[in-house]
């Protein structure tokens, strides 16, 4: 029997088997049994090779050849055909791998926002949230600013109604606006609760502002309170201090300025060690070394009286931080309306 017709034998009883062939296992014997390494039939007939005539050799290692490889695709398409049977149309092929879905980014506000208050939470304050639709009494009045307090020209309001009078009332019920500052949480608190008071709000705070690198008419803000007894001007620089150190940097420098804010008594702005020249002085921080973030102070006593509390026995401090700001110098973001504005090319490097 020559070479050429062992190859023809194989080729023949092999196609033989494989249409009889009716599940994986019997593919899996046909491919042992002709394509096994130790005892596969073709691998037998490669061997032969080396012992053949010198003018059969060639001829018959390439028909060897081609026969190990028009068996194996004979293998595959006739189990795909098997797998196509057995597959109804339009369902899963639980064996295929999965697709890759594209994942969410956090926002970096909010990633900042809750670092703030895993801080504070770690000191021992609780969050609040409030509406972002409030009374002028809250957002004004109760703090210190009546109506015609020029304080409240520092904050350009957006009113949503203006003051209505009401039926026998010679007084305009109060308008509602949209919060400036998240500081009404801190009155509607202390209205329910009695000392002490360990608290920050964060939240939405909208203005009639121009949009610009550093302004916008929306922002975020968060605002803190602390209410009890022998409370002093010593425990707002320390925890003050602790925030901004664990929010930026542990060599961050804090420094504190006189300012005036109308429902604290004293205030002080707060600033810290410029993040982009460590101090030495750059055209951002106007060759100061400092950076304002955010303005305290000690509660004023009419803030008290507001909500009914002896100004004789509690004292207590406050503060408020712009997310934003806040952000702007963390993250090294130079214009504010990167954060509103949902371009992927900045939300992708937040994946966290």
């Amino acid at each position: 029997m020559t070479a050429s017709s062992d190859v023809d034998r194989l080729r023949t009883e092999f196609l033989a088997e494989l249409d009889s062939a009716s599940s994986e296992r019997d593919l899996q014997d046909l491919h042992d049994r002709y394509l096994g390494r130790k005892r596969g039939a073709v691998a037998a007939l490669l061997k032969t090779v080396a012992s053949a005539p010198a003018d059969q050799r060639r001829a018959l290692g390439a028909s060897a050849n081609a026969l190990k490889q028009e068996v194996d695709e004979a293998l595959s398409a006739r189990r795909d055909t098997l797998l196509a049977a057995q597959t109804p149309a339009g369902t899963v092929d639980v064996t295929l791998a999965g697709r890759d879905s594209g994942l969410g980014h956090r926002h970096p506000l909010t990633i900042l926002r809750e670092e703030i208050e895993g801080i504070f939470s770690s000191l021992g304050f609780e969050i609040l949230h409030g509406p972002e639709a409030e009374d002028d009494y809250h957002n004004f009045e109760a703090l210190n600013m009546p109506a015609d307090h020029p304080a409240r020209d520092m904050q350009d309001t957006l009113y949503l109604d203006a003051p209505l009078a009401t039926q026998g009332e010679a007084d305009p019920r109060p308008a509602t606006l949209l919060r400036t500052h998240t500081s009404g949480m801190q009155i509607r608190y202390m209205e329910t609760h009695t000392p002490p008071v360990r608290i920050i709000a964060p939240g939405l705070v909208y203005r009639r502002d121009t949009p610009d690198l550093t302004h916008s008419p929306m922002f975020q803000q968060v605002e803190g309170l602390l209410v009890g007894e022998h409370v002093t001007m010593a425990d707002l620089k320390g925890t003050l201090e602790c925030f901004l150190r664990q929010l930026f940097d542990a060599d961050t420098n804090v420094m504190f300025r006189p300012s005036f804010f109308p429902y604290t008594e004293p205030s002080a702005e707060v600033f810290i060690t410029c993040v982009f020249c460590q101090g030495d002085g750059c055209a951002v921080c106007k060759k100061t070394g400092w950076l304002e973030i955010l303005g305290s102070g000690m509660v004023h006593p009419a803030v008290f009286e507001a909500v009914g509390y002896d100004p004789e026995r509690y004292t207590g401090w406050a503060f408020g931080v712009g997310i934003d700001r806040v952000a702007l110098l963390k993250y090294r973001v130079e214009d504010i309306r990167l954060f509103y504005d949902n371009d992927l090319r900045l939300l992708e490097q937040f994946p966290y």
